[in-house]
């Protein structure tokens, strides 16, 4: 293993030369890029980088920018629901993604005809589409079916995430030099694949057996084992607490966006853009983390991040508050500016967690391992999303009385800081070193048997 860290530690390194050798300006960042590619896909191979840009890229970006005005707008012209209920809809479609050890143990010890990844992703992707068929074709559906359906198409997109992460996790133990590349691969992917949903997004609003028991009982006990260690369950705490600290008062200020007196009235078109503008401000934060800040200890990065997480929250209070026009700054150049600095934002504090995560998870169960960490993420998003929706109904934040959501965004802010306080729980660790103890990460799983004609896509499948 260390042999193979080193020889690729040094082909990194000789292609980051061969980089800084290119021209400069469009065409030199352009072939910077494609070299980029090239040498994920020679170390990692082809299909692996494929999968990648698949699942993040259209399965969740695009399929995120298309779908996020569409619901919104859906839960509030065709249900006709009050903001806090629609973040009470919003917390159960995202209940796939607090299950997601679930998927996790299947593909980890499930396999169909020898393939543990392969027969998940086409699950997954029939389970979307048939979902998402149903609420398009049936008028007039009650809310119930509606969000069944909603969690359904979910479903598909948490399926393919936990397979696809399960691959990264994988490539994570045997590449660890590569951890922080595979997890900008990931955003660049998602927020490209966000940014093109987005921006047509509200135009498109506007128009239209006993084996198995064991292995299922040996891979709990894995799980748990791992949990039980310090390096692991202190790292977990802060993601939770630090997700589930930051209340989501997102649906009300999209209703006070759209409908509010005195606010600014903005157009389906109007909202579709200002979300492609925050995927743009993801982007950058990918960028900017690949570029610059991918080898800054966790704790150090999170620190800052979490300072100017807080910080971009005014921008909200100021527009609520009617600040920038009192600055004579209009409310859609406002808006985007906040959009694309938070989203920007986000993701920079977003990008050392998922690396911290990758190196979280030992040897042969990775994908249950990642799926139970990212399912504590989202498990703090949900708690953070129903209180938000309590924290509109206690300020009597409704479909057209908006006199105190802007002590719903202070509450918010505020409670940003939080973290802060909790960071002595990630470890101050430099990025490219392992973060489990030798005893953890060096568990291995039984030898997997595969058909000899069955190796299409070997990397995705195997390891």
């Amino acid at each position: 293993m260390e042999e193979e860290s080193k020889e690729v530690n040094f082909h990194f390194n000789e292609q980051t030369h061969k980089n800084t050798r290119e021209k400069s300006g469009i065409g030199g960042l352009i072939m910077s890029g494609v070299n980029w590619i090239r040498m994920l896909s020679d170390e990692l191979h082809w299909s692996f980088v494929m999968g990648v840009i698949t699942v993040y890229g259209i399965s969740q970006g695009l399929s995120m920018g298309l779908s996020r005005v569409t619901m919104q707008y859906y839960m509030k012209d065709e249900q006709k629901i009050q903001p806090s209920e629609a973040q009470i809809s919003m917390g159960i479609i995202r209940f796939p993604w607090v299950v997601k050890p679930l998927w996790g143990i299947l593909t980890d010890v499930v396999p169909f005809s020898g393939y543990r990844r392969k027969p998940y992703f086409i699950f997954a992707g029939f389970l979307g589409v048939t979902s998402m068929l149903v609420l398009s074709i049936v008028d007039g559906l009650h809310l119930v079916p509606a969000v069944l359906s909603l969690m359904a198409g979910s479903a598909g997109v948490a399926i393919a995430d936990v397979t696809i992460d399960a691959c990264i996790t994988e490539n994570s133990s045997s590449h660890p030099m590569l951890a922080g590349d595979m997890q900008s691969l990931c955003g660049l992917s998602s927020s490209t694949g966000a940014l093109a949903g987005f921006i047509i997004s509200g135009f498109l609003v506007h128009l239209i057996g006993s084996k198995v028991n064991e292995k299922f009982c040996d891979a709990t006990r894995a799980m748990w084992t791992t949990l039980k260690s310090q390096h692991v369950w202190k790292p977990c705490l802060y993601m939770y607490l630090s997700l589930a600290l930051g209340i989501n008062i997102h649906e009300g200020l999209f209703y006070w966006y759209t409908d509010g007196q005195g606010g600014p009235l903005f157009s389906k078109e109007i909202v579709g853009s200002i979300y492609s503008v925050g995927a743009l401000g993801s982007l950058c934060g990918v960028l900017l983390y690949q570029n610059i800040l991918k080898n800054q200890p966790y704790h150090k990065l999170l620190f800052w991040t979490q300072i100017l997480h807080c910080a971009s929250g005014m921008l909200d209070l100021m527009l609520v508050l009617r600040f920038n026009l009192k600055l004579n700054i209009p409310d859609y150049l406002f808006v985007v500016i906040d959009e694309g600095a938070s989203h920007m934002i986000g993701r920079l504090k977003w990008m050392p967690l998922l690396v911290l995560s990758s190196k979280l998870c030992p040897c042969g169960i990775e994908g249950t391992f990642f799926a139970l960490l990212m399912s504590i993420d989202h498990v703090g998003m949900l708690t953070s999303t129903w209180a938000g929706g309590f924290v509109l109904h206690i300020l009597h934040v409704t479909r057209s009385e908006f006199d105190h959501i802007w002590l719903a965004v202070l509450i918010r802010n505020l409670l940003r800081l939080a973290p802060i306080f909790l960071l002595f729980l990630v470890p101050r660790t430099d990025p490219s070193l392992p973060v489990l103890p030798s005893e953890l990460s060096k568990a291995k799983r039984e030898p997997e048997t595969l058909p000899s004609d069955n190796l299409e896509m070997a990397s995705l499948l195997t390891t």
